[in-house]
């Protein structure tokens, strides 16, 4: 299956029926009167969240989608047919925003929310509706109404509860693999992970969470280095960030500097996200000797000046996922209660969600703007979103 995590369609609700011109023909009834019946109202679109779909791939090769005009109305006070409503199905957690107005039309993030983008033409009257006393023989009436047409994109972005930031080859696959049943690429080169990768954690019965994996950052991904930033967005929904980094690079680099270009980036993106809750999950503490471990590991901390929570790990191995993947659990949980408890918190928690969705969506429009203005010469760059890549999204837990 091929990820594919935007498109844009063009939705057109069905037009009304018109309203119809007749009187009553029937023998020995020489004034039957008017009896034309009013058209049928034309179908809208909508879109609906189904927990089936995982991409927007549909949508890639079908551009265009129209519901069913209304039928006509007929003599004997017979009224049109209405038309069929259009439901387009797409992922759970696609948000939709009129590519003219720029407006945000809503966000689904439960299965089975629908949302109504285009309405339907109203239907037009027969002359029947205007017989009165005075107007024995009607000869008005009304044309149904246009459907609406609008130009939408469409923009899908994982719910996970928990995002996984860091360099290539940090180790994220694998902490992913770790720790729940989804089974990412992994590999020993950079950007082995292409697309996003979601996997449950069941920390015990009846407790769980949904982690996400993406594509790693490298410096200069604002400007479209590597991967770019566009994966960023997939974070916006996450309640709690985990930084990895690799405390033995191969290649010798510096974690601290490599931490440092991550916030980058991420600032770079979006400050509000940058200002998420993140957790320092210093990876691959099995590549460094016990005796120097602890040192190791508080060398960087120390540089770093780093405040919130650090956990020392070994995603291969497993050591120490436990009890991170523990404190995770506590946290969401914590969070989730003072969200139902208190609804201020919960109303500054969505401003926020809110806020980032607007500062990625500018954020991927200039890397957008970037790209096209670097390939300007390449006839084939109508649109660099087109993903080739394929992905495999797990919610199975262990």
């Amino acid at each position: 299956m091929k990820f594919v995590d935007e498109a844009t369609i063009i939705v057109e609700a069905g037009k009304g029926g018109h309203g119809c011109l007749s009187f009553r023909r029937e023998k020995y009834v020489p004034k039957g009167g008017p009896d034309g019946g009013d058209g049928g109202d034309g179908g809208s679109v909508y879109l609906e969240a189904d927990s089936a779909l995982n991409t927007l791939i549909d949508y890639r090769f079908q551009r265009k989608h129209k519901a069913e005009n209304g039928q006509p109305g007929s003599g004997r006070n017979c009224t049109g047919i209405k038309g069929d409503d259009l439901v387009l199905p797409v992922p759970v957690g696609t948000t939709v925003v009129d590519m003219d107005t720029h407006e945000v039309l809503g966000d689904l993030t439960r299965a089975g929310e629908r949302l109504k983008v285009a309405q339907a033409g109203f239907h037009g009257l027969g002359n029947t509706r205007f017989k009165s006393s005075v107007n024995r023989a009607p000869r008005q009436t009304t044309k149904g109404s246009e459907g609406e047409l609008r130009n939408l994109r469409l923009e899908l972005k994982v719910l996970a509860d928990v995002g996984l930031l860091g360099m290539p080859n940090a180790g994220k696959s694998t902490f992913i693999r770790s720790v729940s049943a989804a089974r990412p690429k992994v590999a020993d080169y950079p950007f082995t992970t292409l697309v996003p990768n979601l996997g449950v954690v069941s920390v015990q019965a009846h407790q769980s969470f949904v982690i996400a994996d993406i594509p790693g950052l490298i410096e200069g991904a604002a400007e479209g280095a590597g991967l770019g930033i566009r994966f960023l967005k997939h974070l916006v929904r996450t309640r709690l960030l985990l930084h990895l980094v690799d405390v033995a690079p191969y290649d010798g680099s510096s974690p601290v500097e490599s931490v440092r270009a991550i916030e980058h980036e991420l600032e770079k993106f979006s400050e509000t996200l940058a200002s998420r809750e993140r957790w320092l999950v210093l990876n691959k503490v099995d590549m460094v000797s016990e005796e120097d471990r602890e040192a190791h590991c508080r060398a960087i901390i120390d540089e770093l000046d780093w405040k919130g929570p650090v956990f020392s790990i070994s995603a291969l191995s497993g050591e120490g996922t436990k009890p991170l993947t523990q404190a995770v659990m506590r946290w969401i949980e914590d969070q989730a209660q003072e969200e139902a408890e208190n609804p201020e918190f919960a109303e500054r928690e969505a401003a926020r969600r809110r806020k980032m969705d607007e500062e990625a969506r500018a954020r991927i429009e200039a890397e957008r703007q970037i790209r096209r203005e670097a390939r300007q010469d390449d006839d084939d760059d109508d649109d660099f979103d087109d993903d080739d890549y394929d992905v495999e999204v797990i919610y199975a837990p262990e």
